[in-house]
């Protein structure tokens, strides 16, 4: 069984996500991320159950989503399930993970 641990990168991400709902409302802005992490904890029994993300295969990066977000994490040596960005679908995913993690 592994344990999600969630990278600084991913809690900015989930920082951005809740000032722009909470624009129209802070309690919903909570309840999405609440919901959005929640849908992560599957993860902890069945780490794989995650899609390889296509954009990224070459990196062995996984996702699942939540809604229109795309949640990527990877599986570290030590069974540790590592998000590293939670990345809305419309965004160019490539893009976001290259920039941020300085991917080659």
């Amino acid at each position: 069984m592994g344990k999600i641990k969630w990278t600084e990168k991913s809690i900015v991400h989930l920082q951005a996500i809740h000032e722009y709902i909470a624009r129209d409302s802070k309690t919903y802005a909570t309840r999405f991320i609440q919901s959005l992490i929640k849908a992560t904890e599957k993860l902890e029994m069945m780490p794989l159950c995650g899609r390889i993300v296509p954009e990224l295969e070459r990196y062995g990066f996984r996702e699942v989503m939540y809604r229109k977000y795309r949640i990527v994490y990877r599986l570290t040596d030590n069974d540790t399930i590592e998000i590293l960005a939670v990345v809305h679908g419309a965004r160019e995913i490539k893009k976001v993970l290259r920039e941020e993690w300085e991917l080659g």
